[in-house]
């Protein structure tokens, strides 16, 4: 069993992504989940978790409870160790005491303290019982939290690579206002299924932001976009990071690609709610989820509404849908497809 350290504020998208790299991902506790077993390297490509742990157990939100814990428990290991502690979600215990006291216990076992480069982490991670306020909501249902809190113990197994600032919209070669952020393009071409040998599609690739990080996390990737603007920019973005691309420019409901083609598509619909924009985007957006069915076994679709009677007119079945908040007049729907 593993123990996930979630990041950002939405527990249930990140575990939605958490599956891209991890089985039998589920609710732990509020910052938490668990895992039935991992993929290390997939778990290095991962935006909304920030570590995967080998779960040794779990005890009261209490620094004595944590300690009898490693006490009793069986350690198969041998060299040198750090403790490493971290409060989530509000809870209220000394991180410094938790490092000393389990720092003691692993020293009274036989090992020894490496604080820069060890042999093994130990991670104590305490989580409150209660949710914080948040800006995403989650169509799925949600399992029980501990009563009064929750300390998890875990050897540190994987981490993902927390290089996303170096790549925000702005430090991009081709810029445009708007731009999706590097942390929810990557986890959202993670649950579309980028990894090595697989090819993710995005039709309305805009400056390439979601390819980027598709093809930083392994996938081979394709795009398309009206505007010669866009598809000239994403080009430069692209080849900027190294990343192998077929572009083109195209229209969304019309790709020139093969039934099955595709192993997963990803796309952030064009907002606007005004009549004349409202009469273009309509069709646009019901084309393009028909086109995406067609070529692609699985999509998710990023849009400021949920596009219910056109997922369902185009013959997908609605996975998941998540509802980020950004500002008081604009909510993304996170849409996952299959």
């Amino acid at each position: 069993m593993y123990l996930l350290e979630l990041a950002g504020e939405g527990d249930a998208f990140a575990r939605c992504e958490a599956r891209s790299a991890a089985t039998g991902v589920a609710r732990l506790a509020p910052g938490l989940a668990s895992a039935r077993g991992i993929d290390p390297r997939r778990i290095r490509t991962l935006a909304y978790t920030h570590r995967a742990s080998e779960l040794i157990g779990t005890c009261e939100c209490e620094v004595d409870a944590a300690r009898l814990l490693l006490e009793l428990a069986g350690i198969e290991r041998e060299g040198s160790v750090r403790v490493r502690a971290r409060r989530v979600r509000g809870a209220d215990v000394d991180t410094q005491r938790v490092e000393r006291e389990l720092g003691s216990v692993l020293v009274e076992r036989g090992f020894s303290v490496d604080l820069e480069d060890p042999d093994h982490e130990l991670r104590a991670v305490f989580s409150d019982s209660t949710e914080q306020g948040s800006a995403e909501r989650s169509s799925g249902t949600q399992s029980g939290t501990p009563r009064d809190g929750i300390c998890t113990l875990g050897w540190l197994a994987a981490a993902s690579r927390r290089d996303f600032a170096a790549r925000a919209p702005t430090e991009k070669p081709f810029f445009q206002p708007g731009s999706m952020d590097p942390l929810l393009a990557r986890a959202i071409a993670n649950v579309a299924g980028a990894a090595q040998g697989k090819t993710i599609l995005d039709p309305m690739c805009g400056t390439g932001g979601v390819l980027v990080e598709a093809g930083l996390a392994g996938a081979q990737v394709i795009g398309a976009d009206t505007q010669w603007k866009m598809t000239r920019g994403a080009r430069e973005n692209l080849a900027h990071y190294g990343i192998t691309f077929n572009l083109f420019r195209g229209d969304a409901t019309r790709i020139p690609l093969r039934e099955g083609s595709v192993d997963g598509i990803v796309f952030d619909a064009p907002y606007g709610r005004q009549s004349k924009i409202e009469g273009e985007l309509k069709p646009l957006v019901e084309g393009a989820l028909a086109e995406a069915h067609r070529i692609a076994p699985r999509a998710v679709v990023v849009a400021d509404r949920p596009w219910s009677d056109a997922v369902e007119a185009a013959g997908w079945t609605v996975e998941d849908r998540f509802e980020r908040r950004v500002h008081g007049s604009l909510t993304r729907y996170i849409s996952v497809l299959g």
